[in-house]
């Protein structure tokens, strides 16, 4: 069985964007069964979750197999289970696990440093001053992906692990007017949304903290 963690509580800004959902996703795109264990906040700092993921952070995955942690890594071990995340050739799967790094590496750090100063440190001098760069350099990165992007429907000639980890980072895209000057990928966002994985995947995601809210 697939199991993972998962916070059985976030503030209202992370809910929808928590990383585990990556791989609860993964899995419902993969048709595989799983579980969840759901930590609290104090959970995540205790000495046996350490052991499991060194950060304290979401998720940690296990299949009886392995045990692993980081989003990223999980997601190409759950695609190499299954071809509907991966292809079966060379190619096709060097290619997929390009896009998932690409995602994680050349993306994710440039919409990161933005929403992190408008979510945290939005009234602090030193923000105001990074922020204009910052936008700039997610601009640029944006302007890059819509560039490869064009008028294909996924990354490459199919829907791929590649596209849910992108997807998922365009999803923290949370400027309007930032996204809105690229609707070649505020297009692609949504049809990674509205694929039925992933809309399964967000409304077990959200109940979590629903059913957490109820209970408070």
């Amino acid at each position: 069985m697939n199991r993972f963690s998962s916070f059985d509580w976030v503030p209202d800004f992370a809910r929808g964007h928590v990383k585990e959902f990556r791989v609860r996703w993964a899995l419902e795109e993969a048709g595989l069964p799983y579980s969840e264990m759901c930590i609290s906040q104090d959970d995540k700092i205790a000495p046996a979750y350490l052991r499991k993921q060194p950060f304290g952070q979401v998720p940690c995955y296990d299949d009886g197999e392995v045990a692993m942690f980081e989003s990223g890594a999980i997601l190409l071990h759950i695609a190499e289970k299954s071809e509907v995340l991966m292809p079966r050739d060379p190619q096709g799967r060097a290619r997929t696990m390009s896009w998932v790094f690409a995602a994680l590496n050349s993306v994710e750090p440039a919409v990161s440093a933005v929403t992190h100063i408008d979510l945290f440190y939005k009234d602090e001098e030193w923000a105001k001053l990074r922020r204009p760069g910052a936008v700039e350099f997610l601009l640029l990165r944006l302007r890059q992906l819509a560039g490869w992007l064009g008028d294909r429907e996924w990354l490459e000639d199919r829907f791929t692990a590649g596209d849910l980890m992108m997807t998922t980072v365009l999803r923290d895209v949370r400027q309007d007017d930032v996204i809105a000057q690229f609707p070649t990928l505020r297009a692609y966002r949504a049809r990674g949304e509205a694929r039925p994985a992933f809309q399964k995947a967000m409304r077990d995601h959200l109940a979590l903290f629903a059913n957490a809210d109820a209970a408070a």
